[in-house]
């Protein structure tokens, strides 16, 4: 009688625990990350169609929506190196982007919407090659900010969830060095 009460104490016990993993892994199927990269300055070549990100950060941040509130940071050379990994990569699939460029003269700050593409270093600069949406894209420009969108769990940048790998492969499970997440969905920010 006690090694049949053993016995399903340990099947229980694992079946429980496959169930808690597959609801961890389940638990993001419909995030959808944001990134935002920022820069010193910008320049724009326009018959190149190249937008350069002077002086860009170290860091592109991402964040989630309602009701997941996810956020973090990933190392812009893994966001550079990742862009072409994973189903749906946003090679296969180029993400739309907003460029929102400063004016110090205190006119309006330009804004463009854009396709990008290839992303590249280039000393401490980013360069893309870009398609307009919507827009006029300035020349040259201060203090710049990259929105990047995306659309959901299975592309963009690498493995897992648009390449920070939330949920079952990503920081918030297996965690990655020099990745720093925060989920907030507890309020707890």
């Amino acid at each position: 009688m006690k090694t049949i009460h053993a016995f399903l104490l340990a099947v229980t016990c694992v079946a429980g625990s496959l169930m808690s993993q597959s609801v961890a892994a389940n638990e993001h199927d419909d995030l959808s990350l944001l990134f935002v990269q920022t820069s010193a300055g910008m320049s724009a070549d326009l018959d190149a169609k190249t937008i350069r990100l002077i002086g860009i950060g170290a860091q592109t941040v991402y964040f989630s929506d309602r009701p997941n509130r996810i956020a973090g940071h990933i190392s812009l050379e893994k966001f550079v190196n990742g862009w072409a990994k994973g189903d749906d990569s946003f090679a296969d699939n180029p993400p739309n982007a907003v460029l929102s460029v400063y004016n110090e003269a205190g006119h309006e700050n330009a804004l463009v919407v854009i396709e990008i593409t290839a992303p590249r270093m280039d000393g401490g600069d980013l360069v893309y090659d870009y398609k307009i949406i919507d827009g006029e894209m300035p020349t040259s420009g201060n203090a710049s900010s990259l929105f990047i969108d995306t659309f959901g769990p299975g592309g963009g940048v690498g493995a897992g969830y648009h390449g920070v790998g939330v949920g079952a492969r990503g920081p918030g499970a297996a965690g990655w060095a020099g990745v720093a997440v925060r989920n907030c969905s507890s309020g707890n920010c």
